[in-house]
This record gives C-alpha cells, sequence and structure tokens, in this order.
C-alpha cells in the first residue's frame, strides 16, 4: 500500500514538473525593441512618389532647377558592388532636422532617407551632386539593388536595421520653408558618411544648419 501510495506521489510530482517545465518553454521571450519608430509610422505618411527606378539620386532626393547640361557618371564598377555583402547586424538609428534662423529644429518628419554604399561611384555623386550642386546623368539601374531604405517617423526618428559591415552614405531631407528664410518650400538634401561594424548600434542625427 504505501509503494502504491509513493508510486502514486512520484508520478503526481513527474506530471507537475514536467507541466512546470512546458509552460515554461512556451512563454516567448519579450521584445525589447518591439517600440519601434516602424510602429510609430503612418506609411500613408510618407511620400513614395519618388521611387521610380528611372530616376537618378539627385532627382529622387530634390527638385533642381532645369539644367540640358548633366554630369557623365563614372562607369558602374561592378566588381566593387559584387563585393557587398546583402546582409549584415549593424543598426543605423537617429533623428533628422535642420535648424532655422532662430536656431530651432525643423524635423524631417515623415520622409524617406537611404543608405547608399561608399564606392567609386557614390563618391563621384557626392563629390559632384551634393557638394558641387552639379546635375548628373541617371543613375545605372543596378545601383537601387544596393540602396537601403526607411522612413522618419511624426518625430524625425529613423532607424535601418540588418546593415552589413561597411562604410555608407546616409541620405535624407527635410522640407523648410519661411522659417528657413525661403519664399516658398524647399527640399533640403542632408548626406553624412557613416560607418558600422558586426553588430553595432550607431546612433547618428543627419542635421545641417540652413544657409
Amino acid at each position: 500500500m504505501i509503494k502504491k501510495q509513493l508510486l502514486i506521489t512520484t508520478s503526481i510530482l513527474i506530471l507537475l514538473f514536467t507541466g512546470c517545465v512546458e509552460r515554461e518553454l512556451l512563454v516567448e521571450p519579450k521584445d525589447s525593441g518591439s517600440n519601434t519608430w516602424a510602429e510609430q509610422t503612418n506609411v500613408n505618411d510618407v511620400d513614395t512618389s519618388d521611387l521610380d527606378e528611372n530616376l537618378s539620386e539627385t532627382e529622387t532626393m530634390i527638385s533642381e532647377e532645369s539644367n540640358n547640361v548633366r554630369k557623365k557618371r563614372v562607369p558602374f564598377p561592378v566588381s566593387e558592388y559584387s563585393h557587398l555583402s546583402s546582409s549584415g547586424k549593424a543598426t543605423i538609428k537617429g533623428t533628422i532636422y535642420v535648424r532655422d534662423l532662430n536656431g530651432e529644429k525643423v524635423l524631417g518628419s515623415g520622409t524617406r532617407l537611404y543608405l547608399n554604399p561608399l564606392t567609386s561611384y557614390s563618391k563621384q555623386w557626392y563629390r559632384e551632386s551634393y557638394i558641387g550642386g552639379q546635375k548628373m546623368e541617371k543613375a545605372d539601374a543596378r545601383l537601387f539593388n544596393y540602396l537601403k531604405f526607411t522612413a522618419s517617423n511624426s518625430n524625425g526618428e529613423f532607424a535601418f536595421y540588418g546593415v552589413p559591415t561597411g562604410s555608407y552614405y546616409l541620405i535624407g531631407t527635410v522640407k523648410c520653408a519661411s522659417e528657413c528664410g525661403y519664399d516658398k518650400s524647399k527640399n533640403i538634401r542632408i548626406a553624412i558618411q557613416v560607418s558600422v561594424h558586426g553588430s553595432q548600434v550607431l546612433e547618428q542625427d543627419l542635421t545641417k544648419i540652413t544657409d
């Protein structure tokens, strides 16, 4: 009788123990990054009308005065791009904004940003178009396979996830009008160079002071 009771008691303990283990295994880990910019961004508020693959980098990021003379691009460096990784673990996040005449922030709300890998092709764009202000020939369609896009939320906050190790131009625009001393709304393009490695989390604002 005693052996039978011990056997029953042991069986109950085993069931209880294994049941607890099963319940513990079924509990999903807490997602510490659940409250991200993406959940706060309404995609309907993001202007994606410039995602046409036929648009050049200059045309996608800023509206410039018509000019028939365009800077010729260097040949697309296939070998440079073929060595680029397509996936990674790094994160780049920050806020996009400009400073107005009073030094106040004008946020880039619901605007598109992108990462452009640092190559001889993008270096020419940065030097001739962004710094030099020249209009360039349309970009080679293959370039768009290597750009990484995201969008800012209503507070100008943005984030890129799964970024491969390497160096990039971080590029975006902010609309600014009378507060920046302009007669009408203008798209202010901003571009800076950033680098990430491994699973690094880089916090980098994209900003400039208006002219």
